[in-house]
């Protein structure tokens, strides 16, 4: 597989693409890990005394459109003290920017430029000519044709994948098409709407399905339990008892909560209490999986040999409904050394920050969307026009 390590950077302007959409309160950055992950690639270019160009969006600002809320100048200063050397803001790029080698400049925001999200062809072609390496790595855009992910892959003189774009699809590849057996993959989040493509795919990859959080609530529905005020989509009934039929139809174990925790109110301070499926009041709210649960998903974990996660099991936010969800990060955190596990997903993120459990994971996806149309079977548009350029 070709990469940027093949190439000859010498003296080269080297315009890389990177995922630096981290959250931000009061313009301060409130987690850097989307910074430090790009750091390798960086580390690399600069040794080869490339002249570097970062490309990124921040949150979704009208295009043509400037805001200061979401410009990467703090974003700058933070990778200043990350790289222990200057990073060099740019607000006004697009003409062309000068870069010594060894330097680094982050360019003002992409999203600040009319096109961006249309893969506007004038304007991939303006990034384009920025370069003379184009550096595709932000797995986390990789899924969105735009002029800065797909566009100005098409037009710079040579177009190649970072180390960060590598090592997530080198995992994915690991869980998903070459796994050791038993394969789990845990998917939890608020809606079978959202998860439905996910689910059909992973049917076709994994020994065991397990489902929580809001969409597990369609699932217990279906199976003719009363799931009470419970988040619930009446519509997907179907699609779930299809689910279930083909979940066995093909020998895969699909786990469904057989007990939850419940309380009339969603709060730090409501009062929840666990319930078997068949004692549910109309009046309350399935907002955790129950212990019984948690102690079937502890065993199916402890016998896997690969583990794909993404979301949570309750609402994990508020300590009443955290349980499932801390028990879940802890039981793959704790799962045999010679399993591979592999989570992806923002509020998967969040919860693994909030349990510490981030160094007992064997691979931490950054991107969220990009993960998700992954694991559905989606190619990404960003590594297609890759491995167009014959570069993948």
């Amino acid at each position: 597989m070709n990469s940027l390590a093949q190439l000859n950077l010498n003296q080269k302007r080297v315009l890389i693409r990177v995922d630096l959409n981290v959250p931000m309160q009061n313009g301060k950055i409130t987690n850097d890990a989307r910074l430090k992950a790009i750091i390798p690639t960086l580390k690399f270019a600069l040794k080869a005394h490339a002249r570097i160009m970062l490309l990124s969006h921040l949150g979704r600002p009208e295009e043509g459109v400037y805001t200061e809320a979401l410009s990467l100048k703090p974003i700058a200063e933070r990778l200043s003290i990350l790289m222990n050397q200057p990073v060099r803001f740019v607000k006004d790029w697009l003409q062309g920017v000068t870069v010594e080698p060894g330097e680094i400049v982050l360019c003002e925001n992409v999203r600040f430029n009319k096109g961006e999200k249309a893969n506007d062809l004038t304007l991939a072609k303006q990034m384009a000519a920025l370069c003379d390496i184009f550096v595709m790595d932000a797995f986390a855009t990789a899924h969105r044709i735009e002029a800065s992910t797909v566009g100005v892959a098409q037009y710079a003189p040579i177009a190649t994948a970072g180390s960060l774009l590598l090592a997530e699809l080198t995992a994915l590849q690991k869980a998903l098409r070459n796994p050791k057996h038993p394969v789990v993959a845990v998917v939890g989040g608020a809606k079978v709407s959202d998860k439905c493509l996910l689910l059909g795919s992973l049917l076709d990859k994994v020994d065991t399905l397990v489902v929580g959080g809001g969409l597990a609530n369609t699932f217990i529905a279906a199976q003719g339990y009363s799931v009470g005020g419970s988040l619930l989509e009446p519509t997907f009934i179907a699609e779930a008892l299809a689910l279930l039929a083909r979940a066995k139809s093909k020998g895969v174990q699909l786990i469904v909560p057989i007990d939850a925790i419940v309380a009339k109110t969603i709060s730090e301070t409501a009062k929840s209490r666990i319930s078997n499926l068949t004692d549910i009041a109309m009046d309350e709210k399935i907002l955790d999986v129950g212990p019984k649960t948690s102690q079937l998903i502890d065993a199916i974990i402890q016998q896997a040999a690969t583990i794909v996660w993404n979301g949570p099991l309750g609402v994990f936010e508020m300590s009443p409904f955290e349980i499932g969800t801390k028990r879940l990060a802890n039981a793959i955190a704790n799962a045999p050394a010679s399993a591979f596990s592999l989570a992806g997903g923002g509020e998967t993120l969040a919860a693994i920050e909030k349990y510490g459990v981030s160094e007992k994971i064997s691979y931490i996806s950054t991107g969220g969307g990009a993960f998700l149309e992954y694991l559905e079977g989606k190619t990404l548009p960003a590594v297609a026009m890759l491995e167009t350029r014959s570069v993948l």
